[in-house]
């Protein structure tokens, strides 16, 4: 069996509903993880155990915060999603995150998710 756009949407609505089984189920044994924050930058995760742990990590961390799944494709054994959360702050400002993740699949099951996120700040002026 191959990746299809609908079984990856299955990780997305698995990772919504913080369902680690689930999540996991959808990964091969050889897994990695490549998170969008820590010190690498990002933080790497390999095999079953350390990306459900990844994974635990990266959901308590947007904790809070409402995700939102835009375009996603599979193209062979590569596919990529792109999603935004928002959070909304003490004063009822609503902030927004965008970011996609890249997949490399064997058959039709994760072998790698590598998360990118735009990340707010001050390049300089023009």
């Amino acid at each position: 069996m191959a990746m299809t756009v609908e079984r990856l949407a299955e990780f997305g609505a698995a990772w919504q509903d913080k369902d680690l089984d689930r999540l996991m189920d959808l990964m091969t044994d050889d897994c990695v993880f490549r998170s969008s924050v820590g010190p690498e930058p990002g933080a790497t995760f390999r095999g079953r155990a350390e990306v459900r742990r990844g994974f635990a990590l990266m959901l308590a961390y947007d904790e809070g915060s409402e995700s939102h799944e835009g375009i996603s494709f599979v193209a062979g054994d590569r596919g990529a999603v792109q999603w935004s959360y928002t959070r909304t702050d003490e004063d009822g400002r609503v902030h927004r995150l965008d970011g996609c993740d890249l997949f490399e699949f064997d058959g039709d099951r994760i072998r790698v998710k590598d998360a990118y996120r735009k990340v707010l700040g001050d390049i300089g002026h023009a």
